[in-house]
Order: C-alpha cells, then structure tokens, then sequence
C-alpha cells in the first residue's frame, strides 16, 4: 500500500522491445505435446525446439473450497490492490455498520515472510493512518490475528528470526497465535482447529503454495505439490528437450535432498545457469553445467526499524536490518524511474508517517 503498482510491476514488452529475436503472446497454456513437440494454447499451437516451463506457483488453500471462495490471497499486483480495496472499504463499512465486531478484526492466515509483513504493515496502518482518515473509528478496537499453522512464525529462517518476528508483532499490537490451523471460513467468521471463532470480515490466506501444472508433463515426474521432477540441468525428467526452472522446478541435490526453496534467487540462478546450457546445446558442445544453488541469505520485514536479516555466518535484527531489507529489494526493481519514485515514496513516508496511496480502486457497487 506504501508504493504505485506501476512501479513494481514491469511491463514484459518494455523489456524486449529492442530484441528482434523475441516474440511475446499473451495467452493460457492448455497442454504440451513431448512427442511431437509443441505446445497448445488459447490462441493457438506453437511448435518448439526447446521448451521451458516457468509456471511458478498460486495459493494453496487444501481443498478447502469454502476458505478458497470467501478469501483474499496476495500472488499478484492486482491482487494487493483487491486486498487494499477490501481493507479499506472494511473502514468505511465501520462509519455506519450496526454489527462492527467482525469489521474491527483483521486476519492473516500463514506466518510466512508474505503474512508477518503483512500482519506488521496493517498494524503500522491501523495505530499511524487510520486515527488521522477515520477520527470516528476507535482505532483501539481493530485487531490484527497472524495464524500459523507450526510452531513458530518465518519457519524457513533462523530461531533468531523467528523469534525477534514473533516478539516485534506482538510489540506492535498483533495477536500470533502459532499452532494454529483454519478449518474453516464462511465469509462471517474464522473456525480454528481448537473450536475457537474469530468474527471478521477479511481474511488474507497466505499459508502456502502449490505449483501450476500443465497437462502433458508425465504424472510421474509431477509431485503432490505439483511441482514438476528435474535433474541438475533443469531437464524434467521423461521429456528431453523440456526444462523448468524456479517455484515449479523440483531439484533433489545432496544439500537439498528435498528440493530447493522456492525463492527468487533460485529462480534467478536456474534461469541464467539454464541460459549458459543452451548457449552449449546450440553449439553441439557438451558438459553442460550442473545447477547449485547458494544460499545467501534471507530476510524479512516486521514495520518501520523492525527487520529480521539471516546470512550464512552472521544474523541481525532492528533498523539496520531493515535498512538492507530496503536497499536489496530497492535493486531489485526494474528501471531507475521506478527506482527513483520507490526511493521517495519510501522516504517520504518515512518523514511523515503518512502513506498518500490509500485510493480504493474498483467499480461502484
């Protein structure tokens, strides 16, 4: 909410537009064809020589189909902006709404990095934005809950990260319950494993991911997950000129006997180790490289001076950690346009404490 969507999200286009070799079509994947090559799609068939399959992943609600249709999730840019709106409208909803229990409670259901920066970035937003847009709302009563199904929140981070997480959300006013699962949600009220119910009328689902599968791939080489059986070159296994790469990609190495975690850096790294292969394939040369991941740490965002920073040989928290939490992700953009209006959006908001971007962005009911 602290920065406009045309800025984190790029045009693909934009990037290849002085690529005459690229061709670009916007369309859904139907199937793919191993034997005879090629690949269907809403607005056609396309042949191949080489295929890659980067699908990536979309929330994993468990079959839950109730949960799945009553909640917010948060893979895309138009879905934070649906989760803004909804928030935001659930303020307005507070002015005039005769039963206000369930508008005053917040829930965010996965203690992954996604829910802890969300659960800190709503609690920032209802003790800084919301005294000052709606003086009429008790900003006292809306409570934000952060479920997590194991034992601690970050579960892919440190016992130090894990634990500084927990302890800054709870500094900040929200509720962590750990050890905690939904059983159900019907749009009214949350329905936890241990009979408790929680009144609210949003709920962000961010506890977990299964990978998007195309039909076509062998059934043997696609887990439960969905995520799809490579080798170390990336080649799915029983097709021999499809490879996939990043959250959908399985790679079993003997540091990661059961597969790498599904981040960008491992994307980013398969994709250009997979580009180098196919710069030796075109060649007729062999020896292609094998990928291997290395893992230079992770981090997490808690609010304003409260990050949590993980590296191989050394763990730190608190403002410096979120300084470099900022700065990383800051380089990651794309574009310096993008880069500069980020850099002020960030500073300003930082000086003032008051985010601009609060719109509610949809049609008219």
């Amino acid at each position: 909410s602290q920065i406009e969507p045309s800025t984190v999200s790029f045009p693909i286009r934009k990037i290849f537009q002085k690529r005459r070799d690229v061709r670009i079509r916007l369309a859904n994947v139907l199937s793919v064809n191993g034997e005879k090559k090629y690949v269907e799609t809403s607005v056609g068939r396309f042949p191949y020589d080489y295929l890659v399959v980067a699908t990536g992943t979309r929330t994993n609600f468990y079959g839950n189909t109730e949960v799945e249709h009553n909640s917010l999730v948060l893979k895309s840019t138009y879905q934070a902006i649906n989760v803004r709106n909804a928030i935001l409208s659930n303020f307005e909803k507070l002015l005039y709404a005769e039963k206000k229990e369930r508008l005053y409670n917040i829930v965010i259901v996965g203690g992954g990095a996604t829910g802890v920066e969300l659960a800190g970035a709503f609690a920032e937003m209802t003790r800084e934005i919301l005294p000052k847009d709606y003086p009429n709302i008790d900003s006292d009563k809306v409570q934000v809950y952060l479920l997590e199904g194991g034992p601690h929140t970050l579960s892919n981070m440190s016992s130090f990260a894990q634990k500084y997480s927990e302890d800054y959300l709870r500094s900040m006013g929200v509720i962590v319950k750990t050890g905690t699962i939904v059983k159900d949600y019907d749009g009214e009220q949350v329905t936890l494993n241990n009979g408790e119910v929680i009144p609210t009328g949003n709920v962000i689902w961010s506890a977990g991911v299964t990978a998007n599968v195309i039909d076509g791939v062998p059934a043997g080489s696609v887990l439960p997950n969905g995520r799809i059986r490579v080798d170390r070159v990336n080649r799915v296994e029983g097709l021999q000129d499809v490879f996939a790469i990043g959250d959908v990609a399985y790679m079993e190495t003997e540091k990661y006997p059961k597969g790498h975690p599904q981040l960008a850096n491992v994307a980013i790294g398969q994709g250009k180790n997979l580009a180098k292969n196919f710069q030796k394939i075109v060649k007729e040369e062999t020896g292609l490289k094998s990928y291997e991941y290395r893992n230079l740490g992770t981090m997490a965002t808690v609010g304003r001076n409260k990050a949590v920073v993980d590296l191989p040989f050394v763990k730190f928290k608190g403002r410096f950690a979120w300084l470099v939490w900022m700065f990383l992700h800051l380089m990651l953009i794309l574009s310096v346009r993008n880069k500069l209006v980020i850099f002020i959006n960030w500073a300003w908001n930082y000086v003032t404490k008051n985010n601009s971007l609060r719109l509610i962005l949809k049609d008219s009911d």
